[in-house]
């Protein structure tokens, strides 16, 4: 399955922030939303993630002040993504890889989606247990 299957059928809203938005704006946001993180634009072209990690590690090294600094100051970037034609356990794989938690889907520089760790774990799982429902019924009309 590639990940324009897997987003397909999702709103089109994508929540997102600009990277001159300051820190504490796009945490609210983030806390709002009760989301992890988000793609960060400059302009139409995404310019990098802004994640909980982002804000963990910046807290730790300038305090409450970093909350007055810019996503674009404080964001991962730039940002790794894929396009809708890779596959879901590629997609896994580079996550597991990079070690993070978050894809931007972008296809001819606009990005169509964003995708997190929990959507393709969420479709392993749903597809091995898929399948073992299928070994079970074969076995038991053999």
């Amino acid at each position: 399955m590639t990940i324009a299957r897997l987003i397909e059928g999702r709103s089109q809203e994508l929540v997102s922030c600009d990277a001159g938005m300051s820190v504490r704006e796009a945490v609210a946001l983030l806390a709002e939303r009760r989301i992890g993180a988000l793609p960060v634009f400059r302009g139409s072209e995404i310019a990098g993630i802004f994640s909980e990690r982002d804000v963990v590690y910046q807290l730790a090294a300038h305090g409450p002040a970093m909350l007055d600094k810019t996503v674009g100051e404080v964001m991962t970037a730039p940002a790794i993504t894929v396009d809708p034609g890779t596959e879901v356990m590629d997609a896994l794989a580079l996550m597991t890889r990079r070690r993070i938690r978050h894809l931007p889907v972008v296809q001819g520089g606009t990005v169509r989606g964003f995708v997190s760790i929990g959507d393709l774990v969420k479709y392993r799982i749903d597809r091995i247990e898929s399948e073992a429902e299928a070994m079970r019924s074969y076995i038991q009309s053999a």
